[in-house]
């Protein structure tokens, strides 16, 4: 089993760090178009085997697609964050042409790859990635959901001063401040409601602050996180390779799904060894399905911006 990241920033190193120490592929490339950089970190991983007791093998490489030849997942973190002044179609325009060459590239040298992208704005650069690509919509997946609902269970476990553990959360829609949407009724502790022992107050701060959970911890950090997303992006391997059958949400393709049509939007799928298997229909409340409705437009509107690209 072969996994490529390609950008060895933050993200990327650090989904490569968890790939490695579980031993979730036998070669893992790591690439980046900044000389001397993947493989410098490549080499610091490899580094770690002995104190960690992993075998995988893992490579660097700059900029150089031949070492990727055989990939059965790849992973894309590369791209900019939005930068100050920067407006949200100069980012798309950038990021565009990043993630669609990235594409381009891993799907030249392993045609029968499983591609995860976790580059932003996420839900739009998945679009892209699949019209670009042309592959079967099970072979392109979105990241996102995976990450929001890890963010949604520490502040419900913050809230509950319980196990994050112990819960089940979900969360869905775009990946993004505005159009997340915590699903706070179908919360559950070790089974039981999380409605059970939260108030509604309590539930709507916990909902609140999951939406802005990016946003909080770049205002901290001065970046973008990086240990969260990466474990999120491992996880979403670990799944694909070991064909778990696990249930995530992730952003995917919809032709009817949940009331959509041509968009990539996060929704609880089946995941297994060939990507995205099935589509569980979580049975929204009109209420529910309305802030979906209002976020697949946000996210529509968005990937309108790519029409506008030469």
């Amino acid at each position: 089993m072969k996994v490529t990241v390609v950008g060895a920033g933050a993200v990327g190193a650090t989904c490569a760090d968890n790939i490695a120490r579980k031993e979730l592929c036998s070669e893992l490339v790591l690439l980046d178009i900044k000389e001397g950089v993947a493989e410098g970190k490549a080499m610091d991983l490899m580094q770690t085997a002995t104190l960690l007791g992993f075998d995988t093998k893992v490579v660097g490489s700059t900029n150089d697609y031949t070492k990727t030849a055989g990939t059965d997942v790849a992973v894309i973190t590369s791209g900019i964050p939005r930068k100050p002044g920067m407006t949200r179609e100069e980012l798309i325009g950038i990021n565009a042409g990043i993630v669609k060459g990235v594409t381009e590239n891993i799907l030249a040298h392993s045609p029968n790859a499983i591609i995860i992208v976790i580059s932003n704005p996420m839900d739009t650069m998945t679009y892209l990635a699949l019209k670009s690509s042309g592959l079967p919509k099970n072979r392109v997946i979105g990241m996102g959901g995976i990450l929001d609902s890890s963010r949604f269970k520490y502040y419900l476990s913050t809230a509950m001063n319980c196990s994050p553990n112990d819960l089940q959360g979900v969360v869905i829609g775009g990946h993004g401040d505005t159009t997340m949407i915590p699903l706070t009724r179908l919360a559950t502790y070790c089974g039981t409601p999380v409605a059970n022992h939260l108030d509604a107050d309590t539930l709507k701060k916990v909902a609140a602050d999951t939406m802005v959970g990016g946003a909080t911890l770049t205002g901290l950090l001065g970046t973008s996180a990086w240990y969260a997303p990466g474990a999120a992006g491992a996880a979403l391997v670990e799944a694909i390779v070991r064909d778990e059958k696990k249930l995530m949400p992730c952003c995917v393709s919809l032709e009817g799904e949940y009331g959509q049509q041509d968009i990539c939007l996060g929704v609880p799928v089946i995941i297994g060894r060939n990507g995205w298997e099935k589509i569980v229909d979580y049975k929204l409340t009109e209420e529910e399905q309305a802030a979906f409705n209002k976020s697949a437009d946000a996210v529509r509107n968005m990937n309108g911006v790519l029409s506008t690209l030469a």
